[in-house]
C-alpha cells in the first residue's frame, strides 16, 4: 500500500504492476517506543510487552516496470489498518533513478537512491573422513569443499552529490549446483503473488559507525533543524535494522503484484506504509 492515490504514468503501465526476482524478508523484535517516531498518531501501532513486528525486506528485481534494480525496504513495525494490518515502511532504499521515480509517483513509498555495493566471498567448510589423530591433524583426515558463499551488501544512500553509509548485510548464500532434487522449499501460488520460500539463517546486520546520538525527548519540544530531522530518521532506520532478528525467510522466483496505493493517513511528515 501506499501513502496517497496517484495517477499511472503511461510509460509504466496500468497497475498491477508485476515485480519478478529474488527477495529476504527478516522480521525483527523492535522496541515500540522507537518505531513510533516513524507512525502518524492516528494509527495505532500492533504491539505486545513494549515489542512490535519490524525487520528489513532486501529484493533484487531481475523484471518489473522500472527495469532492473535493488531494493532495501526498513520496516518498522505493524500497524493496525482495520478490518487488517500492514508492515509500515520507515525507509526505502533502491539503486535507479528509474525505480525509486516509480515507487515515489506511482507506489507512493518514500523511496531514495542508494548505492549496493556486494562482495562474495567463498566460505571453506571442512568435511571430516572416518580417519582420526594423526591423519587429521595433519589434513589427510579432511577435504575442504567452498559449499557456502558470504555476501556482503553494504547500503550507502546518495543525496545528490553527497554520500552515507546506512548498513551492512552480511548473507550465507548456498552456491548454486545443478542438483535439482535438493529441497528448495515449499511452492506457493497465491492469488496476487506467487514464489518459492524456505527459512533461512538470519542476515547479521552491522550500522556505520560512529552513530550520531539521537535527539532527546527533553529537546524535541524546540523544534528540529533540518539536518536534525534527516539524521534522526536515518539514525531510527539503523536502529530498526540493529534491533534482533527472530525469523528469516528466503524468496525465491518471486513474482509480486503491486496494486495502486490507497490513502490510509494525511500526515505527510511521516513514513509510508509497505504492502
Amino acid at each position: 500500500m501506499g501513502f496517497g492515490e496517484t495517477k499511472s504514468s503511461p510509460g509504466y503501465g496500468n497497475p498491477p504492476w508485476i515485480f519478478k526476482g529474488s527477495a529476504l524478508y527478516q522480521l525483527h523484535l523492535v522496541k515500540a517506543e522507537t518505531v513510533r517516531a516513524f507512525i502518524p498518531k492516528e494509527l495505532r501501532l500492533v504491539e505486545a510487552f513494549g515489542y512490535t513486528l519490524g525487520g528489513f525486506f532486501l529484493a533484487n528485481y531481475d523484471d518489473s516496470p522500472a527495469g532492473v534494480f535493488d531494493e532495501l525496504v526498513v520496516i518498522a513495525g505493524i500497524v493496525w489498518n482495520p478490518p487488517t494490518s500492514c508492515a509500515w515502511a520507515a525507509r526505502v532504499l533502491v539503486n535507479s533513478e528509474e525505480a525509486c521515480h516509480h515507487g515515489r509517483k506511482e507506489v507512493g513509498l518514500p523511496s531514495q537512491v542508494a548505492r549496493f555495493s556486494k562482495r562474495i566471498t567463498p566460505v571453506p567448510r571442512q568435511r571430516k573422513y572416518k580417519f582420526g589423530g594423526f591423519l587429521s591433524m595433519i589434513g589427510v583426515g579432511t577435504t575442504i569443499c567452498h559449499s557456502k558463499d558470504c555476501m556482503d551488501v553494504q547500503v550507502t544512500e546518495v543525496v545528490g552529490p553527497a554520500s552515507s553509509d546506512l548498513c551492512n548485510i552480511k548473507l550465507m548464500t548456498d552456491v548454486p549446483t545443478p542438483k535439482f532434487n535438493k529441497w528448495m522449499g515449499p511452492s506457493i501460488t497465491m492469488s496476487l503473488p506467487s514464489f518459492r520460500v524456505r527459512a533461512v539463517r538470519p542476515a547479521k546486520v552491522s550500522g556505520p559507525s560512529p552513530l550520531k546520538k539521537e535527539r532527546s525527548h527533553d529537546s524535541e519540544s524546540r523544534g528540529f533543524t533540518a539536518e536534525e530531522v534527516v539524521d534522526n530518521a536515518r539514525n531510527l532506520s539503523i536502529s530498526v535494522m540493529l534491533s534482533k532478528p527472530i525469523l528469516a525467510l528466503e524468496f525465491n522466483f518471486l513474482e509480486m503484484q503491486v496494486e495502486a496505493p490507497i490513502i490510509l493517513s494525511n500526515n505527510t511528515t511521516s513514513s509510508l506504509p509497505a504492502a
